[in-house]
């Protein structure tokens, strides 16, 4: 009998939608969305590897990991380096305490203000840079509506590795 070995990553993204300034203090969204899983694209794959073998120092850590949202709607591929929007995409910087890992999770969170990523978000990722030139682990799309000002949404990402 053989064994064999498996991993599994799993993504979990998570929107909280608010209307106004008012309401995201007072902490009561007017919906919130929960997607399921992602792809992870080949330049975060080979930044993992390097990472574990001390051959990178652009970490994910909390002065370097944006989560990014765009309007393109092209079907994720594992060669892809980033948002596929042309225009509407944005990168936004991590909130205080993240990226925070453990029990084999990393979490991500991010809060786009009413003047930020007003737009319709189609697309997801994680990137240790503010724009596409950084590594982006993963990349989602999910239709998740047009975000308005004065509007703010907070988008958080927990990948699990088992």
């Amino acid at each position: 009998m053989s064994a064999i070995d498996k991993a599994f990553e799993h993504a979990v993204w998570r929107i909280d939608k608010y209307a106004d300034a008012d309401a995201f203090e007072k902490k009561k969204p007017y919906a919130y969305e929960i997607i399921e899983g992602n792809l992870l694209l080949n330049e975060g794959i080979n930044f993992i590897w390097d990472a574990v073998t001390g051959s990178t120092s652009d970490y994910f850590d909390y002065a370097n990991s944006y989560l990014g949202v765009g309007d393109s709607a092209v079907a994720a591929s594992a060669t892809q380096t980033g948002l596929q929007a042309a225009v509407n995409k944005f990168y936004k910087g991590m909130e205080a305490g993240y990226p925070v890992g453990g029990n084999q999770q990393i979490t991500f969170m991010s809060i786009f203000t009413g003047a930020e990523a007003n737009f319709v978000w189609n697309e997801f990722t994680v990137s240790n840079y503010l724009d596409d030139t950084g590594v982006n682990l993963n990349r989602k799309v999910s239709a998740q509506g047009t975000k308005a000002s004065p509007q703010i949404w907070t988008l958080v990402l927990t990948i699990t590795l088992a």
